[in-house]
């Protein structure tokens, strides 16, 4: 990864609905256009996330998406109505920012969930992304992504002692559907209700990002609350998109040159999406990590992000 830097321009960016971004940029104010999409949903951005680029080459762009980081409202008040948060309302601010920065064509970088939004947004705008690099790949489908992120039978099984403390916190009799029963209780308005529901769900979410264990980040309770309430809003909603639908939708970027990364060991986002969409779309460049989890910054990942980025450069 390339040093830190520091952003030499920032600001906050209406996007309707009461909604606004905060949004930054660093590197080369005249170099090459990228737009890095965070995690989660509701992860919001962080520092390292501007060091997979050369910062003498690339204008690099990030944002907080609607509800987490520095935009406004913020989700960690669970008075703030989560209707106006789907997946066409990201793709819409996108466009917003793209038009108030100036930008014609800009490459995709997006790791997770990031990596979902980038592909929705690429096959609605492909005039807009002049390249992709894709780690960690979700291509969401809700039975699936429920029976494996919160089903006993699914990373459950491979996480026991962590699994346990999600699950007791809801009582037995709600336990066949805990993506539901962390819903009612992340929008309760009691803090007694939501506070803990957002601990034990954000450290279920946060368990295993890596190959190796890793201490996980002490977030504060408003960052906490936030992530698991927008997480919990996409994840119950096949985040807004029909099953297949970024499978289906690849002859839209066909034509993108595109890398496409994965860990051999993700447990978040296991390699079964990233093969699938490798067969959609063997034009893209497709790599398994096998000494790596979900972690972007495990050496076998990060060279290869690395690696990319300077080659898409020019």
């Amino acid at each position: 990864m390339y040093p830190p830097t520091e952003p030499h321009a920032r600001g906050m960016l209406p996007v309707g609905d009461g909604q606004e971004l905060y949004w930054e940029e660093c590197g080369n104010p005249d170099g090459k256009p990228a737009l890095v999409l965070h995690g989660g949903p509701g992860g919001g951005i962080l520092p390292s996330l501007r060091r997979w680029f050369d910062p003498d080459a690339y204008r690099i762009i990030l944002f907080d998406q609607r509800g987490c980081g520095q935009s406004r409202p913020h989700a960690g008040d669970v008075r703030v109505d989560l209707s106006v948060n789907t997946t066409a309302h990201l793709v819409a601010d996108i466009e917003l920012l793209r038009a108030h920065l100036g930008i014609e064509r800009w490459l995709l970088f997006g790791g997770s969930w990031g990596s979902t939004l980038a592909l929705a947004y690429a096959q609605r705008r492909p005039e807009a992304v002049s390249e992709m690099v894709l780690r960690g790949v979700w291509l969401p489908d809700l039975e699936a992504d429920t029976a494996w992120a919160t089903g006993p039978h699914g990373a459950a099984r491979l996480f026991p002692e962590d699994y346990e403390r999600l699950r007791d916190l809801i009582p037995p009799a709600e336990r066949d559907d805990l993506t539901s029963a962390y819903g009612r209780r992340l929008n309760d308005p009691d803090p007694s209700v939501h506070v803990p529901a957002a601990r034990a769900w954000g450290a279920w979410e946060m368990a295993a990002n890596t190959l190796l264990p890793v201490p996980p980040p002490d977030l504060d309770d408003a960052t906490l609350i936030a992530f698991s309430r927008i997480l919990q809003h996409y994840l119950s909603r096949q985040c807004f998109l029909t099953k297949d639908e970024l499978l289906d939708g690849v002859d839209r970027i066909r034509h993108i040159p595109a890398v496409i990364i994965n860990g051999r060991y993700d447990m978040k986002t296991p390699p079964d999406a990233a093969y699938a969409l490798h067969r959609a779309w063997p034009e893209a460049e497709y790599h398994i990590v096998e000494d790596a989890g979900h972690g972007g910054s495990e050496p076998g990942t990060a060279r290869l992000l690395v690696r990319a980025t300077d080659r898409f450069r020019k």
